[in-house]
């Protein structure tokens, strides 16, 4: 789900005025349903998914004052959330108490609620496991580019894990990512046909 520039154009004139608390608040309130989504997406598990989010939006509130604004709010938020969870699997992390978390809890607990059911992990069907089989790179690149519609320089963007990332070195990610995409719609719709999902040239 896209939200509208004018989202985006708030969010800007509060770093502006140096008013990033509202910043913030506006931010994860516009973004947080969707970002906690993706993260369900590509974790595999809600618990984990959870303390990532919440990590995510602690990093989003520290960081804010000095992002400068390379790429959108948004796609720096899917950029902050996969570092985020590359962390959390490289190294398992818990969350220090602080101010900052403290006045981010009821967001996060906002965004949980917002969340669409069908993304929750107690709800299960044939077609959520397949995407589930697959690696967590490749869910986060269906979700970012099927599910959130981003195009393929902010994909590049998220994957590389880099916001100042640009020129030649986000054209030959996006190509990349473009051909791995094709790669995995093919992939899933073998894998619909053999569960029996799919008759003849149906797609996923």
């Amino acid at each position: 789900m896209a939200v509208g520039d004018d989202v985006e154009g708030q969010i800007g004139t509060l770093l502006r005025a140096a008013h990033f608390e509202a910043a913030a608040t506006d931010a994860l309130s516009a973004y947080g349903p969707e970002l906690y989504g993706f993260l369900i997406n590509m974790m595999g598990s809600e618990p984990d998914a959870s303390e990532v989010f919440s990590q995510t939006a602690e990093d989003f509130w520290r960081a804010l004052p000095t992002f400068e604004r390379r790429c959108s709010v948004r796609t720096w938020l899917y950029l902050l959330a996969r570092n985020a969870a590359s962390r959390f699997w490289r190294s398992p992390w818990h969350r220090a108490a602080g101010s900052a978390a403290s006045r981010l809890d009821s967001l996060v607990d906002e965004a949980r609620s917002r969340t669409q059911p069908w993304l929750r992990t107690d709800v299960k069907d044939k077609w959520r496991e397949l995407r589930e089989s697959l690696a967590p790179d490749d869910r986060a690149l269906l979700v970012l580019r099927v599910d959130r519609d981003l195009d393929w320089s902010e994909v590049a963007r998220v994957m590389l894990g880099r916001p100042e990332a640009d020129g030649d070195e986000l054209a030959r990610e996006a190509a990349r990512l473009r051909k791995r995409y094709h790669h995995l719609k093919d992939e899933l719709r073998e894998r619909a046909r053999a569960a029996g999902l799919l008759d003849g040239d149906d797609r996923p």
